[in-house]
């Protein structure tokens, strides 16, 4: 079983649906920036074998680059998921000790993929309606369900190598809060896009409020669609584990689409 598996495997496309990290990269402006220096040097300490080691340090925030929102990363009116109220459940340095993301595991889903923008990408006031969302289902010849995650593309994605196209000063397309209930309605587990913001911004960030809060269901932004897009690839096994940050909020992940 394991042997026909593999098997399957090494006959699969596999597409990276993260985009690089490097200095000066896209992040939001209320999260800290990624931050790379070497500080080791090969030839600075050279064992007697002539064995030498480079080495590094980076920080970066929980939502910077291709990352994954834990349910308690947004609250309305003081309580997360649940109900949970947030008074005493979170702490500057010991993270909030509910629906934190350590305590999600291996993420290994059916994919889907909404193309709404096609060839071009969508201007900055746009605003996918359900429409665009069942339009783009239909072109892919796909159907949302039960569990899935739907990553829905933009365009955005061609603009991470330029990073003041890229934030565009808080205006970027997205979801409204009618395509995010569409989505809902369909009972998905996690929903994703090529932007840094998922929705349309300017927002009054309703479309993550209605997700994460109200329904449970997790958020990745500054996703990689290019590829699968070019490649006419909608439904996919979709494998991700973000970081185990105990009290995390959200976490870098490194996404796959797994095509068969």
């Amino acid at each position: 079983m394991l042997t026909e598996i593999v098997r399957e495997f090494a006959k699969a496309r596999v597409f990276d649906l993260s985009q690089p990290f490097y200095n000066g990269m896209p992040h939001h402006p209320n999260h800290p920036p990624f931050m790379f220096v070497l500080t080791r040097l090969h030839g600075e300490i050279v064992h007697p074998s002539g064995a030498s080691a480079a080495a590094e340090a980076f920080s970066l925030g929980g939502h910077v680059g291709t990352h994954f929102d834990a349910l308690c990363h947004f609250a309305h009116n003081g309580r997360i998921h649940g109900g949970r109220a947030v008074e005493g459940i979170a702490d500057y340095t010991k993270g909030v000790a509910e629906l934190s993301v350590d305590t999600v595991g291996l993420i290994a889903r059916r994919g889907v993929l909404l193309d709404v923008a096609g060839p071009e990408p969508l201007p900055d006031d746009f605003t996918i309606e359900p429409q665009h969302l069942e339009e783009a289902a239909a072109r892919g010849g796909v159907e949302v369900g039960p569990g899935d995650v739907v990553l829905i593309r933009t365009g955005w994605g061609r603009y991470w190598d330029r990073p003041k196209r890229f934030i565009n000063d808080g205006r970027a397309p997205g979801p409204g809060l009618p395509a995010a209930r569409w989505l809902s309605a369909r009972g998905i587990w996690a929903a994703g896009s090529d932007t840094t913001y998922f929705e349309k911004v300017p927002s009054d960030r309703s479309v993550h409020v209605h997700l994460l809060v109200e329904k449970g269901i997790h958020i990745m932004e500054a996703l990689n669609l290019e590829e699968p897009a070019a490649a006419g690839v909608h439904s996919f096994l979709f494998v991700a584990a973000p970081l185990k940050i105990r009290g995390g909020t959200g976490s870098p992940i490194r996404p796959f689409a797994v095509a068969f």
